[in-house]
């Protein structure tokens, strides 16, 4: 059985801080192999090794030498991909910084640990990890390219469906639009982190993405008659998709054909990759003129720091699961997702929660007092066009039910 983060590395300057982290980690059983190393300066030499070998780091913050801050800047400049933890006590206007330094270091910072160091918090940890990393980890092999290209041809991939929903109001907002691959032979189901990354590798995103927006846009109208309830249909681009400067009229023309508009459509961006070229924010720009939405999502598992949401022009931010797993609990997320609704709520955005799965994580994020909606399996998961609209249609029934 695989375990869910399977190399780890611990630094501190404290002997007795590694035992019992070791301790706690063997004793959760998560890991394949842990590592741990009294130095921060001994820790990046164990990573230079291979960037891509350690897939979460835990580090103490004061370290004689090199401290946490500087090991973090330091796995930034080397392009490590994996998760952060910091074991440390930290006041909240430590944690903003250092979550910000972190993003401008091209570094992911997840959370941390206070000392005394308890197995509870450890394990919680664990599971953001998780979460994090799958976004970096491929569970499930990968498909081959032969195997993707047949599904191409075969007229295989499928939109699936899963919704926002207002948290004050339950009324779906939007519909999030995820790729499947559908077998034609015996109905089954390929995952989206089985091929995503194999498509952008052998440049076949945008025949899969302009695949999955023709038949969304073409079932849009019907879903919408159906359910007799208006929201949008949001789309997932890669940044690389923003290299084409022809983008936006690509999806012009789609929608036109089945006459929709722009204000229709809300395209979510992953915060994964930074977005840097000139040609891929002139294409996100161009696609805002046009009156798409614009959606900046899994917000925290990549670079965009909180400055950057006044210059860039999305309209809506999806805090990624990794922040709202157990965030009734964990003081890091309270701290970097209160932030970002100020700072979102000043600049009239829209804040989307992602991967809510718990009721005491709904409870907690309703205390915000502010329109947020609400995406995850607490609601629903994601399900093909016809299951969707029996989801729906039950939804908005209990909504209208006297309470």
């Amino acid at each position: 059985m695989s375990k869910i983060v399977p190399n780890i590395l611990v630094v501190d300057d404290s002997r007795a801080i590694l035992i019992v982290m070791e301790a706690m980690l063997n004793e959760l059983g998560v890991s394949e192999t842990i590592v741990t190393c009294l130095s921060a300066k001994e820790a990046l030499e164990r990573v230079k090794v291979d960037i891509n070998y350690f897939d979460t780091i835990f580090t103490d913050l004061n370290m004689p030498d090199m401290d946490g801050m500087e090991l973090i800047r330091h796995l930034g400049a080397l392009h490590y991909q994996g998760a952060i933890v910091i074991i440390s006590e930290m006041e909240h206007k430590v944690i903003n910084l250092a979550a910000n330094l972190a993003k401008q270091h091209n570094a992911h910072l997840i959370g941390n640990i206070t000392k005394p160091i308890q197995l509870s918090q450890v394990s919680a940890l664990l599971t953001k990890v998780a979460q994090f990393n799958c976004h970096t980890l491929i569970r499930e092999p990968a498909i081959s390219k032969e195997e993707l290209i047949s599904a191409l041809e075969n007229d295989e991939i499928t939109p699936f469906y899963q919704p926002k929903v207002n948290v004050n109001n339950n009324k779906i907002e939007s519909v999030e639009v995820l790729a499947r691959i559908v077998s034609n032979k015996d109905g089954s189901v390929i995952s989206p982190n089985r091929f995503i990354s194999l498509a952008e590798q052998h440049d076949l995103i945008n025949q899969i993405s302009f695949s999955l927006f023709k038949k969304a846009t073409s079932d849009f109208n019907n879903i919408k008659t159906q359910l007799g309830n208006d929201f949008k249909l949001a789309f997932n681009l890669s940044s690389i998709q923003l290299d084409d400067l022809n983008c936006p009229n690509k999806l012009l023309l789609i929608l036109e054909e089945n006459k929709l508009t722009p204000s229709n459509i809300i395209i979510e961006i992953t915060e994964q990759h930074a977005l840097s070229s000139l040609t891929q924010l002139e294409t996100l720009n161009r696609l805002r003129m046009h009156g798409f939405g614009l959606s900046l999502d899994d917000f925290g598992v990549g670079f965009t720091n909180m400055n950057q949401l006044k210059s860039l022009p999305f309209t809506e931010i999806k805090i990624d699961r990794s922040l709202i797993s157990n965030i009734d609990t964990d003081l890091f997320s309270q701290v970097v997702v209160s932030s970002l609704i100020n700072i979102t709520s000043g600049e009239h955005l829209d804040l989307v929660a992602e991967g809510v799965e718990r009721l005491e994580e709904l409870a907690y994020l309703k205390h915000y007092r502010r329109n947020l909606a609400i995406q995850g399996f607490l609601f629903s998961c994601p399900k093909p066009k016809n299951e969707f609209i029996c989801w729906a249609k039950d939804w908005i029934k209990a909504d209208k039910s006297p309470s």
